[in-house]
């Protein structure tokens, strides 16, 4: 193992990137020369490298019944498929690969019928393991500005995603808000670490996910199960 030449803090190698980061840091850095690449965090079974890059799109299909919603990488390239059951008791959000809809690779589901805008599951469904939890604060969301929850695994509280309150205020309040954009921010351990914006369309929908400094211990799978619930759940209720 190899420690930041910053911080001195021991650092990991994440396969993926092929690079050394610095927890402490949040930062990729340069070992010496000396030191030779280790294991590092376990990928996540189903997805692997797809959900551990720095920029996802969600965008909408247009004239759909049902809201559908593709999750593209920088290029345009298609990651993921989802399209949202029209009757059912509580949200089951699955994720495929393409809209043919044969090959699962997520699913967000809520966790009671009777808290309509409660704690929601992001699992792998390979493994059936969960990759986290996103839950809505309701008064805060409803009231002033938009703001969610992420747990981990074990249920403790991680960070959150929101937007600034004033832009939540314009949006719900003033006449027309409704066409602002929405921007948020995740926090991971009181850092900002990544960037969710809506693009402003008259027709459509499309949201742009920009990471940071997301650690790689952290599935990107929780943050994009985030965006859609912001997308095809909170947006649809408004």
């Amino acid at each position: 193992m190899s420690a930041c030449p910053v911080c001195g803090t021991p650092m990991v190698f994440v396969q993926q990137y092929g690079q050394w980061y610095c927890q402490k840091c949040q930062q990729y850095r340069q070992p010496p020369p000396s030191a030779a690449p280790a294991a590092g965090p376990p990928m996540s079974a189903a997805g692997g490298g797809l959900w551990y890059q720095n920029y996802y799109r969600l965008r909408k299909k247009v004239f759909a019944l049902a809201a559908q919603y593709w999750i593209e990488d920088q290029g345009g390239s298609s990651l993921g498929y989802s399209k949202q059951k029209l009757l059912k008791l509580k949200e089951d959000i699955r994720v495929y690969t393409d809209e043919g809809m044969t090959t699962e690779l997520f699913r967000i589901q809520q966790q009671q019928i009777v808290d309509v805008w409660g704690t929601f599951a992001v699992i792998d469904s390979a493994s059936n393991a969960v990759l986290g939890y996103v839950r809505r604060k309701g008064l805060s969301s409803t009231f002033v500005a938009d703001e969610w929850e992420i747990q981990d695994p074990n249920r403790q509280l991680i960070g959150g995603i929101s937007e600034k309150t004033g832009r939540g205020l314009a949006r719900k309040w003033i006449p027309g808000g409704k066409l602002i954009p929405e921007k948020m921010t995740l926090e991971l351990g009181g850092r900002p670490v990544a960037e969710i914006n809506q693009q402003f369309k008259v027709v459509g929908d499309i949201w742009e996910i920009t990471c940071h400094a997301v650690p790689p211990s952290f599935d990107r799978r929780v943050l994009l199960g985030g965006a859609l619930l912001m997308s095809m759940v909170e947006r649809a209720r408004k």
